[in-house]
């Protein structure tokens, strides 16, 4: 199995929501119907090879990392740090927080992205799952960069938050 990345869209509404209460969240995206929840998006097993084409690092280097695409991963707030969705706590990126991850993604092209993968380099640093060298590694990560780039899209479009969380 592993840990997968998700990625939540939701309003400012619903997010104070789940800061007053964190179960509601978890409900939320652990019931039957949230295969069909279209603000949830699930990035497999990518979400640090994603990072670390955006920021030059893995989790571990996180630090290094630089906001706004630091918050793609490692965004700024918790929802509840006593909550376990999996491997720890959702956190999250306010609305104007999500517009400035949107804006910071717009400028990179996906050349620059293949441009930055370095197999050797995300293998030395144990960047998750550790396939890097496998051929269709880079058409891995930039299938999911592609679904991530456009939900946030969506969200800054939407004004929405982003809630992250691994399983």
């Amino acid at each position: 199995m592993g840990m997968v990345g998700n990625y939540l869209r939701v309003s400012k509404s619903d997010l104070e929501e789940y800061l007053a209460d964190s179960s509601k969240l978890e409900d939320r995206v652990y019931n039957e119907e949230t295969d069909s929840d279209d603000n949830l998006v699930y990035i497999d097993k990518s979400w640090e090879g994603i990072f670390f084409l955006l920021t030059g690092t893995g989790i571990g280097n996180s630090v290094k990392a630089t906001a706004p695409l630091r918050w793609i991963l490692i965004a700024p707030q918790e929802i509840d740090p006593d909550q376990d969705l999996g491997y720890g706590p959702a956190c999250y990126t306010s609305i104007e927080q999500t517009k400035e991850i949107h804006n910071a993604l717009n400028k990179i092209t996906l050349d620059e992205l293949k441009n930055r993968y370095n197999s050797e380099a995300m293998m030395e640093l144990s960047v998750y799952p550790e396939i890097w060298n496998d051929l269709d590694a880079l058409e891995y990560l930039l299938d999911n960069y592609i679904v991530l780039k456009e939900f946030y899209e969506k969200a800054a479009l939407e004004n929405q938050a982003v809630i992250i969380f691994l399983n």
